[in-house]
């Protein structure tokens, strides 16, 4: 159950109203993101939940994405701390129905720990250092930054 996760100051929740017909999402989650960070680098985290009528928060899938890796593996950049970014973070795959009177919820936030390891948000080598910091985040959902989960809907019969 998501419910003591989801009631942090560090984790974001965005939730649909209540479904008003069963829908089908079969496929690969993606999280299309606009985010700006004050450090050098850090780590955005998503989760696709269904939310039953009494409240519990299933975990569907999840992913993450490490800001320095935002344009791929082969050569990390860190960011220019301010400066709004576009992350696609690869939530997973699943298959599920979502029920009549459920909820789609996402959740996003900074951390996933311990089911991935931590970023320490000063953009030093991830496995050497012992300074941390705290980031301080903001995600943005406008016309400009056009934040979106992309749900892959199968059609009812």
């Amino acid at each position: 159950d998501q419910r003591p996760a989801e009631a942090r100051h560090d984790v974001l929740c965005y939730t649909t109203d209540v479904l008003e017909n069963d829908l089908e999402v079969t496929g690969p989650i993606r999280l299309k993101l606009f985010a700006e960070t004050d450090g050098l680098d850090t780590d955005w985290t998503a989760m696709l939940v269904d939310v039953s009528p009494t409240g519990y928060a299933k975990n569907l899938c999840d992913g993450i994405i490490r800001a320095r890796y935002r344009e791929g593996f082969e050569q990390p950049k860190l960011l220019e701390p301010g400066n709004v970014y576009e992350y696609e973070v690869k939530v997973g795959v699943t298959s599920n129905v979502f029920k009549k009177g459920h909820r789609i919820r996402l959740e996003v936030s900074s951390s996933n720990f311990p089911r991935f390891d931590r970023n320490l948000n000063t953009g030093d080598d991830l496995y050497n250092t012992t300074q941390m910091r705290v980031a301080k985040q903001a995600i943005h959902h406008s016309v400009t930054y056009p934040s979106q989960l992309i749900l892959p809907v199968i059609p009812g019969k």
